[in-house]
């Protein structure tokens, strides 16, 4: 094909500085078409139907470049198009088909979504009922060695809590049990949840993960049946890590609600961790998590329960660099100093360096939007976006300040005191 004309080159500039502007861009289609140039005006009426899904312009004219018999009298032709010359074979009278060209492919390309089967009973009825309520996760892949840095987190983990379940013969020698849990609290963003899928890969057991919406309703009684199908289910599942997320909500102190509904709540959760008798939990391990361990019950912190607690700290240079080179792996960059964006980011969370990549990624986006021309993701972008942000655990920092100095009884925020001291917070 010969070079394009004056004309079309100024409509692909018009069109470039109004991408969204769908008349403009059919008249450069029909140009382009009439032009010889079938297949760019099928990507530019392609645009057009982005834009606006239904217009009859667009589909008319898709329809034209790609040979199919032009569209009838009851569908508008472009404006710039010319009148289609008499025929004794009658117009069709939609325009193109698409109904018809969904089946005549349906077989080459497969549906985007596709219907679940209903899940089988043990019975074959195909009723699941109440038993697949809960989607038990079999023993994944991630392990703590994936968890990038937090040495200090992974070395407490194991001695209190992994040690004694790698280790079935020492554990009946010294008469270890393996019921109680593990309270991981922290600043929201720094993995809780990540660290805890890690333990189940660790331990090689099921996962079984528990929200406050899995769990509460508005009717008299079901909390507490869920709570208790919960259990049930992880003990039919054994080993299995339950992973009670947002701790403080479903088992916040009795004493500062006025539901009683609530409060059964928490009072079905004392009972399902201390289990019917003693061998009922074994081989069910429970993981709690929380932004705010001083709301949570105290009743549900004694031993044989949430006896352990661990701080999950802002990921330290290590793991921040794991984490930053994990969300620009997949993206056009050059020239990354991650050494400098690591110093730079201090205090950041985990979900703070993930927005981090992605407000660079938007910033290259847009400029090469704008301009034209499609550039790489650099260290501009990377350090504008750092300037922009501000971590998000300041705030839980302060919070945890007073609790530190004013509400530590017995020694149980001692490795947050400890921090704040080397952080010079204290």
């Amino acid at each position: 094909m010969s070079a394009e004309s004056p004309l079309i080159q100024s409509l692909r500039t018009a069109v470039a500085a109004a991408p969204q502007d769908v008349p403009l861009r059919l008249h450069l289609a029909q140009l382009l078409l009439d032009a010889g140039a079938a297949d760019a005006a099928v990507a530019e009426a392609a645009v057009a139907l982005q834009h606006a899904p239904g217009d009859a312009q667009a589909r008319a004219l898709m329809a034209r470049a790609m040979g199919v018999p032009a569209p009838g009298p009851a569908t508008t032709a472009p404006a710039s198009s010319t009148p289609a010359p008499a025929s004794s074979t009658p117009a069709p009278q939609r325009g193109f088909d698409w109904k018809a060209a969904e089946e005549q492919i349906g077989d080459a390309v497969p549906p985007r979504f596709v219907e679940p089967e209903a899940p089988l009973t043990e019975d074959g009825s195909g009723d699941p009922g109440d038993a697949a309520a809960w989607d038990v996760e079999v023993p994944g892949a991630v392990r703590l060695a994936d968890v990038g840095g937090l040495q200090e987190v992974k070395d407490r983990l194991e001695a209190a809590f992994l040690a004694p379940l790698r280790n079935p013969e020492l554990r009946r020698l010294y008469g270890k049990s393996l019921r109680g849990g593990l309270l991981l609290y922290g600043p929201p963003g720094c993995g809780k949840t990540f660290v805890a899928r890690a333990v189940a890969g660790e331990l090689g057991a099921k996962f079984l993960s528990v929200s406050v919406n899995d769990v509460l309703d508005m009717w008299i009684g079901n909390s507490e049946r869920n709570i208790h199908e919960v259990f049930e289910t992880a003990r039919r599942q054994a080993p299995c890590v339950v992973f009670l997320d947002e701790l403080d909500a479903l088992g916040g102190k009795r004493s500062r609600t006025h539901s009683s509904g609530m409060r059964n709540t928490v009072n079905q959760l004392l009972t399902e961790l201390d289990g019917v008798d003693a061998a009922a939990n074994e081989g069910v391990f429970v993981l709690g998590a929380t932004n705010v361990p001083w709301d949570v019950d105290l009743a549900l912190r004694r031993p044989g329960r949430f006896d352990r607690t661990l701080l999950v700290l802002p990921p330290d240079a290590p793991a921040r660099e794991a984490i930053l080179r994990h969300h620009l792996r997949d993206r056009p960059i050059e020239n990354v100093d991650l050494g400098k964006l690591v110093k730079l980011t201090e205090g950041f969370s985990g979900a703070d360096l993930a927005h981090l990549c992605e407000s660079a990624a938007e910033s290259a986006l847009l400029d090469s939007a704008r301009t034209g021309t499609v550039r790489m993701i650099g260290m501009k972008d990377l350090l504008g976006a750092a300037k922009q942000l501000t971590p998000s655990t300041e705030p839980w920092f302060a919070s945890a300040r007073n609790v530190a100095l004013y509400a530590n009884e017995g020694g149980q925020y001692d490795d947050l005191v400890a921090y704040l001291k080397r952080k010079r917070r204290l």
